[in-house]
């Protein structure tokens, strides 16, 4: 049995579906926090259970049984995540788990600024550490594009502090992929990167953001502190803008920069490119 965490999340709930074309339900198991929101997946089949990582009791439980468990990372920026994450591996590994596989994050080595990647490099070694066969799923950038944009659409420009190259990449095909590795037969040891084909610059966006809509959008460079103030004057608050500003400034070191060519093998196809997202939200 498969057992996938966070499943009433975008991306948990993504793989999930994906997982159920290619397996039948009774070999995948979801680990939530409220299972009434999981009673779509119930009723085609899929054991539904209980558990968070605030219980190793109930996670032991929705664990049981499980040959592999995807443990889908947290994000709450008010929580312990790195002792979360440990009651979760010591839950899959009591539960007697023969793979844990985590959504990690692209670039998530030490020295990266980008403060929750602290997460990531603390989760990944206590994966290496726990005994069992283990991957860790290294995502490209898969938010709305507009958290990293801005306003551009409104303003006809791009006003954001000095970037680096990013492979964009789309969630939907990163779930595909996660579940194309769950149900295979071929085995990830370690950190495996799952990226778009390219990365691309706001200079390239404000090209793409061009082309489409037919105007012409701006490139504005602000100073870090100027951004800082900008955010705190809609209202966004400091601690949290200045969160956001670490993740523009590991861009700018080159630590997103890669783009493999995994995520395109997974999927048997290109995936999607900067400038199809870009236009789908255009379009939406």
């Amino acid at each position: 049995m498969i057992v996938v965490t966070g499943a009433t999340g975008g991306l948990g709930g993504a793989i999930v579906e994906h997982l159920l074309k290619r397996l039948p339900a009774g070999q995948i198991g979801v680990s939530v926090r409220d299972v009434g929101k999981a009673q779509h997946f119930a009723d085609r089949g899929v054991r539904v259970r209980q558990g968070s990582y605030e219980d190793p009791a109930a996670l032991r439980d929705s664990f049981a049984g499980a040959r592999q468990v995807l443990l889908v990372s947290g994000n709450d920026p008010a929580a312990d995540m790195v002792g979360l994450h440990r009651n979760a591996i010591e839950a899959a590994v009591e539960a007697g788990a023969r793979r844990i596989l985590y959504t990690s994050q692209q670039g998530a080595v030490p020295g990266n600024p980008y403060r929750p990647s602290d997460i990531h490099v603390a989760t990944e070694a206590m994966l290496g550490e726990s005994g069992v066969d283990w991957t860790a799923l290294r995502n490209g950038a898969y938010g709305p594009l507009d958290q990293v944009l801005g306003p551009w659409q409104q303003t006809g420009v791009i006003a954001q502090p000095e970037d680096g190259p990013v492979p964009y990449t789309d969630r939907a095909d990163i779930a595909e992929a996660i579940a194309v590795i769950l149900a295979g037969d071929r085995s990830f040891d370690g950190p495996v990167t799952l990226t778009a084909s390219a990365a691309v610059t706001f200079d390239d966006f404000t090209r793409i953001a061009s082309a489409l809509t037919g105007r012409t959008i701006k490139r504005i460079l602000l100073d870090d502190e100027q951004w800082i103030a900008d955010q705190l004057a809609i209202g966004v608050p400091e601690q949290l803008a200045r969160l956001l500003l670490t993740w523009y400034q590991a861009a700018r070191a080159g630590y997103f920069a890669d783009a493999g060519p995994l995520l395109a093998e997974l999927l048997g196809r290109e995936p999607r490119t900067a400038a199809d997202r870009l236009a789908a939200h255009l379009a939406a």
